[in-house]
Parts: structure tokens; C-alpha cells; sequence
């Protein structure tokens, strides 16, 4: 009678293989997907953002005009905008600036920017990635944000003709 024993033995052990190898079938692992999205920032301006203040008599004062520029940030990014004038670039901050003649001429148009509105903050160039200085601060929504910029002319007695300035728009982030 031993035959049987061994005979279920053997199908005792049978049977045991195969739980074992069905406890392991099948086998896992796990693995990420991963992505680092960097904060960015991006503006607009140029020829539609230009301050135009339209054609005046020399004897015009307390002038005002107004645009717009468009900064882009990835969302929820802190951002710092400082304007800088290219008449005053070296020497200046403070948003001052003025316009020069197209043609050669003795004249220049004073002119000032401002944030909030035409007699809001003085908006110059002291911006940082880390403070506002004397900008205009933002946070990032991943979509573009219309950012109005106003300047004002004390007053136009100059010889006739067209004046303009450059401006430089910084977006620190």
C-alpha cells in the first residue's frame, strides 16, 4: 500500500507547485510618468501698444493717453512689470522720459508713466524678479492679462512736428 501514498504524494506536491506559481502570476512592477513644468512669462506690445497722443495745438497742457500691453505667465507665477524709457535709459527709473523730434530738431516733449491711471503711480524701472520697486505687480493665470499703461505731457509749446519716445517693457519673474 505504499503506492498510493506515494501517488498522493506526488499529487500533493503537484498541487502545491501550482499554487505557488499562481500566486506569482503574474508579476508586477511600478513605474512614474513625471514632468517638471518651469515658470514662464512672456509680453506683448510693439505698434498696437503704442501712447499716442493724436495731432494738438503747441499751446495744449495736462495731456493724457493711454494703452495696453498683454503679459502671459504660467499660472499662479508672481510678476514684476518696470518700464524704462529709451531717452532716460541711462540715467532714469522713474518712468520719466521724453520724445525727440522725428526730424532733427531743438525740441523735446517731456513725458511721464503712470500706472492705475493718468494721475495713478509713477511707473518707472526699479522692478525685480523678487520686488515690484516702482512697477506694477501681477500673478500668472496661463492666460494673457491686458495691462494698461498711461502717460501724461505737462504741455506741447514746442516747434511743430512729431516727437516719439521707445519703451522698453521688463517682465521680471
Amino acid at each position: 500500500m505504499k503506492k498510493p501514498s506515494y501517488i498522493l504524494a506526488a499529487i500533493l506536491a503537484l498541487t502545491a507547485t501550482s499554487a505557488v506559481l499562481a500566486a506569482t502570476s503574474p508579476a508586477t512592477a511600478t513605474f512614474q510618468v513625471l514632468i517638471t513644468v518651469a515658470k514662464a512669462c512672456s509680453v506683448t506690445a510693439g505698434s498696437t501698444s503704442n501712447i499716442n497722443f493724436g495731432t494738438v495745438d503747441s499751446t495744449a497742457t495736462s495731456l493724457a493717453a493711454s494703452n495696453n500691453i498683454s503679459v502671459t505667465c504660467s499660472k499662479s507665477t508672481p510678476y514684476y512689470i518696470g518700464l524704462l524709457p529709451a531717452s532716460t535709459a541711462a540715467t532714469g527709473t522713474t518712468g520719466a522720459g521724453f520724445m525727440s523730434p522725428v526730424v532733427a530738431g531743438p525740441d523735446t516733449i517731456p513725458y511721464q508713466l503712470h500706472s492705475v491711471s493718468s494721475t495713478g503711480p509713477i511707473w518707472g524701472s526699479t522692478a525685480t524678479a523678487t520686488a515690484v520697486g516702482n512697477g506694477v505687480a501681477g500673478t500668472g493665470t496661463g492666460a494673457a492679462q491686458t495691462i494698461p499703461v498711461y502717460a501724461t505731457v505737462a504741455n506741447a509749446n514746442v516747434t511743430p512736428g512729431a516727437y516719439l519716445d521707445t519703451v522698453t517693457v521688463q517682465v521680471n519673474y
